[in-house]
């Protein structure tokens, strides 16, 4: 919060053309030391440290989710903790879906909510039980978005266009905060188009035990889909027939 808007921040472009500030990297760097001390075992994955470490349990950080809003000192910006556990499957391989996502945390200090839930245990903000919304129908929906242009240079333009025709309303909370406001039944859905490990992770736990779904749009419940649906669960599979893909 110190760095937050800083004119003096130092910003530059990842490979990716996204944005990077030295915030990111000293979060990250925070986060990964507290874990080396409490959770030595234990693997990191960082978005912008990459993997370190080995074993079955590896959290997954995204140290400022919404590093546009950081930089430019709106407060829309997060940070992601999801704690994974990759199991075995039948072959011996490492499953890493998202029922073995065990614990997921979203801190927004600048919007002064914290949203975390673990499995088993129901989802939270600010310590108070949150659930999805009851809406059944797309028309009475409100739907959640990241940056409109994104959805056409993506090469889902068409589809999005037809979704947000579709429902009663819609708002641009990107990022995390439109997957939490469906979390926490103030919208009900939200559709990103391009999203990594990192992005969705910690998000698993917190929207399944408010009682949504969140799948890529092949409807697989999956951190690694590269692109996030969610919804309060009523109206998933409709909102699938709209923007879903099999590819």
């Amino acid at each position: 919060m110190r760095r937050f808007g800083a004119r003096d921040l130092a910003v530059r472009s990842k490979i990716d053309a996204t944005p990077v500030t030295e915030t990111d990297e000293a979060v990250e760097e925070f986060i990964r030391t507290e874990l080396a001390r409490a959770r030595p075992h234990d693997a990191v994955v960082g978005e912008e440290g990459g993997v370190t470490g080995s074993g079955t349990r590896r959290w997954i950080i995204d140290p400022i989710d919404g590093t546009k809003s950081f930089v430019k000192g709106a407060p829309p910006w997060a940070t992601l903790i999801g704690l994974q556990e990759c199991v075995p499957d039948a072959g011996n391989n490492a499953r890493r879906d998202n029922a073995a996502i065990l614990v997921g945390v979203v801190s927004a200090p600048a919007l002064g909510r914290r949203w975390w839930a673990a499995r088993g245990t129901g989802a939270f903000v600010n310590s108070t039980p949150m659930h999805v919304s009851a809406v059944a129908r797309l028309d009475e929906a409100l739907l959640c978005h990241a940056d409109v242009l994104s959805y056409g240079r993506l090469g889902m333009g068409d589809e999005f266009a037809s979704l947000a025709e579709r429902v009663w309303d819609r708002r641009g909370f990107g990022d995390f905060w439109g997957h939490m406001l469906v979390a926490e039944g103030v919208a009900d859905v939200m559709v990103e188009p391009d999203v990594s490990l990192w992005d969705v992770a910690a998000l698993f736990p917190i929207v399944e035990e408010a009682g949504g779904r969140l799948t890529d749009r092949r409807g697989v419940a999956t951190p690694d889909g590269g692109n996030a649906v969610t919804t309060n669960g009523v109206l998933h599979e409709e909102v699938l027939t709209i923007v879903g893909t099999r590819a």
